[in-house]
């Protein structure tokens, strides 16, 4: 079963570099440039992660997170971002989301993927 990931990203190279990046290791990822791209694909279909960037026009990416949670409880969320004091809100406003901060390596990006999935995989056979 291959791990679907909903990638929101407004800053186009960004978008391909993380997304052939993730696809690389054989994540399945759908890519949209907005959060109101993201919630429209949330509603029809079934994502097992979330990675958005936080600042992007329309509606940012705590704000996506919020009402993904509404739509897909069971979701998992990353957020990426350049700015700190928006990583320290992001922390604040979904607390159990990861906070990638940029720049980062996409080896980081990769493991911190791996460990979310992982830990899922040996809860699932205890």
């Amino acid at each position: 079963m291959m791990i679907r990931i909903l990638l929101a990203e407004d800053d186009d190279s960004m978008r391909l570099y993380l997304g052939r990046a993730l696809e690389r290791v054989g994540y399945s990822v759908d890519a949209v440039d907005r959060g109101t791209a993201a919630l429209a694909l949330l509603s029809s279909q079934r994502f097992d992660l979330l990675l958005t960037d936080i600042v992007m026009p329309e509606m940012d990416g705590i704000e996506l997170a919020q009402k993904a949670s509404v739509l897909a409880p069971e979701m998992r969320v990353m957020f990426i971002t350049g700015f700190a004091a928006v990583a320290l809100k992001a922390g604040k406003a979904a607390p159990e989301a990861k906070v990638l901060s940029k720049p980062f390596h996409l080896r980081d990006l990769v493991a911190e993927v791996d460990r979310l999935f992982q830990t899922e995989d040996q809860h699932g056979r205890l």
